[in-house]
């Protein structure tokens, strides 16, 4: 990830370099933090990296005391000299681990390079206020506006108590996502396939309708190490006895309905692994609720068109990605990703910013934000 901001000016394009490699560090664990954000770290003594370090899950220890733990015994006492860099403000608050600041400062270190302002309220502010307190000198901001988009998710869950909501879909040339008799395999290439695999790994659980394991019978694997849990939202449960959802030996499954907790599929899901939560009321608001309540920090919807629909209507979904491929099936019955959104006019329409496109294969992946304004 590239610093696309312009360094401040008590720092240098130095400073930016290295929160380069912090970002490029805090990748790493992305799909594996949850609920905790992305933090990479790099110490700098001697024109030269000393250590580094980052973030690997929660529970483990956070990334700047990673990156002195590898600060090799002879390169220690440069520590007094040293620079510090991280992309989110040190925390100064016992969670699963002591106060990173506290590390820092027993450290001896005298400046620090921060990429962003912690915005969970347990720190905010106060650990670079500890920092400076202690008198280490501290630059805040330095890209920041790519600290903030490698942890939009983190940012989005601290501030609306609610997952962030990526929607994906693959549609025909014409803008369908499966022809009138229901068969939709296989719309995409195998590069976009690859690559919505890839996503699947970088999120914590992926979103479907009762609709969709009926139709399309999906795996909702990544092909990756981390699978995330695949949700089913089914009010009625009127689901398959068999399905490849029900295999929890591939990945873990949760079945959220309004059905009684005696409905005689219950017992069968649960056999299997399955875990069946049932709820008085189920909307895209309520599921999302149960999943940060869960610790979910990403969610991906891969529903069809009328889920979509609600869960945009509902401020469930941030993000698109839109595959499209080269096709044209037609059919005026042919379902569509999104379903009717009670907009009359095109003045009406939502506008996807910071709008990026890119070919994938023979396909072309359009993705973008949809506007805040939309959101309830």
């Amino acid at each position: 990830m590239r610093c696309d901001s312009v360094p401040l000016a008590d720092a240098t394009a130095t400073d930016a370099l290295y929160m380069e490699r912090c970002l490029q560090l805090a990748e790493q664990a992305r799909g594996h933090t949850s609920p905790n954000p992305l933090v990479g770290c790099v110490i700098v003594a001697a024109q030269r990296i000393i250590g580094e370090g980052f973030h690997p899950k929660a529970g483990e220890p956070h990334a700047e005391v990673f990156a002195l733990r590898s600060v090799a015994t002879g390169d220690r006492p440069l520590l007094t000299d040293a620079t510090l860099y991280v992309n989110l403000e040190p925390c100064n608050h016992y969670g699963r681990t002591p106060p990173c600041t506290e590390a820092i400062i027993a450290a001896g270190i005298p400046r620090v390079v921060v990429g962003m302002i912690d915005p969970d309220p347990r720190v905010a502010g106060s650990g670079i206020e500890r920092l400076r307190a202690a008198g280490i000198a501290v630059t805040v901001g330095v890209c920041e506006a790519a600290c903030q988009r490698l942890n939009e998710a983190f940012v989005h869950r601290v501030r609306n108590a609610r997952p962030f909501g990526i929607l994906k879909y693959a549609m025909t040339l014409d803008g369908k996502i499966a022809s009138s008799a229901g068969h939709s395999t296989w719309i995409s290439g195998e590069a976009a396939r690859a690559m919505v695999h890839q996503l699947r790994a970088e999120c914590d659980a992926i979103i479907v309708g009762g609709n969709t394991v009926r139709r399309d019978n999906p795996h909702l694997t990544s092909r990756h190490p981390h699978t995330p849990l695949r949700v089913v939202m089914s009010r009625h449960l009127d689901l398959p006895l068999d399905a490849y959802l029900w295999q929890t030996d591939a990945a873990p499954t949760l079945v959220v309905t309004t059905a009684p907790a005696d409905h005689p599929l219950v017992p069968h899901l649960q056999a299997c692994g399955v875990e069946v939560v049932c709820r008085p009321v189920l909307t895209p608001t309520t599921l999302m609720k149960e999943l940060y309540n869960r610790g979910i920090m990403t969610v991906l919807w891969e529903c069809g068109g009328s889920l979509a629909a609600a869960a945009i209507a509902e401020g469930m979904v941030q993000k698109i990605w839109a595959f499209i491929a080269p096709k044209i099936i037609g059919g005026t019955s042919a379902p569509v990703p999104v379903a009717d959104l009670g907009l009359q006019k095109m003045s009406e329409a939502l506008c996807l910013e910071e709008v990026t496109w890119q070919t994938v294969g023979q396909d072309i992946l359009v993705s973008g934000y949809l506007p805040k304004s939309a959101a309830p």
